[in-house]
């Protein structure tokens, strides 16, 4: 009897011992496996930086360049020069708009040997003083092509060449053509965390964070909240694993990498998170621990399995076999009492599921089909109209248009149908040009009902993204939708679709109208700002569900000018956007 008690004892304490060294190897391996994949994915994540932060370099560059030798062509034209020599500035506007059309400049000004300006792209400029400004001294001085960078009035930084007009030797006025830069900042803004370009005394001029303009890296990296004593023990908790972080960005540690652009001493930073490392290293972690776990288990499954065995050798009665009996039978009934509570609470569930998405699908038709209703009733009031004038063939193509919106209200009755089941199955490759082109087709009624700037600047090549065809051009009427609303009670309403491709496709649509008041409720069901009986709240709502299951993301806020701008990003089906130039037309909608 003693022998055996030692042997269990012994057993028991190799088993501890294995434990314990198990324990003691999960925690080795895992610090080792953390340091090294951490710097591996670390290093992968800053070369990726790197690499964005070269093609940036090149993008501002070619900007530049493009840019720069402008004035000079200008200062050689001979209509300005003419017009400077006589004073008839009549027709310089236009010569210098078409030609801002054709470089894509943001902006060229004329002015004369004073500083005034006789002409420019933007009118509203005509008239104004420029004779203090660094680009008309320093090009006065210099009789070359200078160039100066300057803060705006209305807030950012212009980026201005300009050059002296001479006139036998004498100079008679300045051209100055601003770049276009600021167009990079919407582009990284979608794609990296933070970017930021400085000048040669270290101030930033170009950042996707409009806080900082203006300020040194240091300074901007300085303004932030102090966090509390629980934010900081959840930061360092974070950021364990890591390397020390370079700085923190709204809080979060982010990786700094910076690179040279061979122009004036500028450089560029860019500011990435750490979140993608993070993750990639958790998950590798969590796959040794669920290992290390698994190994644990069987352990303890072998000794609690050595242990019922020895309890059942101990247990001979019938007195204690019929009490585990009686026991494991309560046990069965309690189990099967829960079971039908169980079953009943399934079904419970189930019908008022069915419920909800009954009276999501019944909002989401009364609301969609609106648009094709209103459409259909033009088009028999002009077929009604056309046939009293004995035009019956035209009053066919009518009928034509009708038949088509009918088999439309059918296919959106379907696709509701299959949002209410929270998914689509009839994904193509679709071209977002052809779709806004239809889109716009669609609300063809309600643009002619009114008088609304529609602007448009699209992508040369196609545009293709994953979508279900139907779903995508609702999208894109409700927002078409939105924004006509919005500008109802604006004197010159406006509204601007831009369509660009980077790494994903962005359509965004803008709208001079008064803005958005509380944006965090906008994409809300059943949330409207309209009057009673002028809208349902459930447009953006629905139009938020389908661009999720495009895999993409539906966002709004206000612009910096007055209106709203809502943006869809969709990841694209192919390379179809790279090296895209947009290109800009516009539509007014009239009578």
């Amino acid at each position: 009897m003693d022998d055996a008690v030692l042997r269990a004892r012994r057993r028991a304490w190799i088993l501890r011992g294995a434990v314990s060294g198990i324990l003691v190897l999960a925690v080795v391996v895992t610090r080792i496996t953390n340091a090294w994949l951490t710097e591996r994915f670390t290093e992968t994540t800053r070369v990726r930086a790197e690499l964005r932060l070269a093609l940036y370099t090149g993008n501002i560059m070619s900007e530049l360049q493009r840019t720069g030798v402008v004035p000079l062509l200008l200062a050689r034209d001979p209509a300005l020069i003419r017009a400077l020599e006589s004073g008839d500035f009549s027709t310089t506007s236009a010569v210098l708009i078409a030609a801002r059309k054709d470089i894509a400049a943001a902006s060229i000004r004329l002015l004369d040997a004073t500083g005034r300006t006789v002409a420019a792209t933007n009118r509203n400029q005509i008239g104004t003083s420029f004779a203090s400004a660094p680009f008309f001294v320093e090009a006065q001085r210099s009789r070359e092509t200078v160039f100066t960078a300057g803060s705006r009035d209305t807030g950012g930084t212009e980026f201005i060449y300009s050059r002296t007009l001479l006139s036998e030797g004498r100079p008679i006025g300045v051209i100055a053509v601003e770049a276009e830069l600021s167009k990079f900042e919407r582009a990284w803004a979608g794609i990296s965390d933070a970017v930021a370009v400085v000048d040669s005394e270290g101030v930033i001029i170009l950042t996707t964070e409009p806080r900082w303009r203006g300020v040194t890296v240091e300074e901007a990296l300085a303004v932030r909240s102090a966090p509390n004593a629980i934010r900081r023990a959840l930061q360092a908790t974070a950021d364990w694993a890591n390397e020390p972080p370079d700085a923190y960005l709204r809080g979060t540690a982010v990786m700094r990498t910076e690179s040279r652009i061979p122009f004036r001493g500028w450089r560029m930073i860019s500011f990435t998170s750490y979140d993608s490392v993070r993750e990639r290293v958790n998950a590798v972690l969590a796959l040794e621990i669920m290992g290390f776990a698994i190994f644990l288990a069987v352990a303890f499954y072998l000794l609690s399995r050595r242990a019922r065995v020895q309890s059942a050798a101990y247990r001979r009665e019938s007195v204690e076999l019929r009490a585990l009996n009686a026991r494991l039978s309560r046990e069965i009934a309690e189990r099967e009492r829960v079971q039908k509570d169980l079953a009943v609470a399934e079904q419970t569930l189930a019908q008022s599921s069915k419920l909800a998405a009954l009276g999501e699908m019944s909002a989401a038709v009364s609301h969609e089909l609106n648009q094709p209703l209103a459409a259909m009733k033009t088009y028999l009031a002009g077929a009604r109209l056309l046939l009293q004038r004995g035009r019956a063939e035209e009053a066919l193509s009518s009928f034509q248009r009708i038949d088509d919106l009918i088999e439309r209200m059918g296919a959106i009755t379907r696709q509701l149908k299959s949002y209410a089941r929270k998914g689509g199955e009839a994904f193509e490759p679709v071209d977002l040009r052809a779709a806004i082109s239809s889109a716009l087709a669609m609300m063809e009624p309600q643009l002619k009902s009114r008088t609304v700037r529609i602007s448009r600047t699209l992508a040369r090549g196609p545009v293709m993204v994953m979508a279900d065809r139907i779903r995508l051009e609702q999208v894109i009427i409700n927002l078409l939708r939105n924004a006509l609303d919005a500008t109802k009670g604006v004197a010159e309403p406006q509204i601007e679709l831009m369509l660009t491709a980077g790494e994903t496709a962005v359509l965004s649509v803008r709208d001079n109208g008064p803005g958005i008041s509380e944006l965090e409720k906008l994409f809300e069901p059943f949330w409207t700002t309209k009057k009673p009986g002028e809208g349902t709240g459930l447009g953006l709502a629905i139009s938020s569900s389908i661009v999720s299951d495009f895999g993409g993301r539906l966002t709004a806020h206000n612009a910096a000018g007055g209106g709203a701008v809502f943006e869809v990003q969709l990841p694209l089906h192919a390379d179809s956007a790279e090296g895209n130039t947009p290109r800009k037309n516009g539509i007014r909608a009239a009578e």
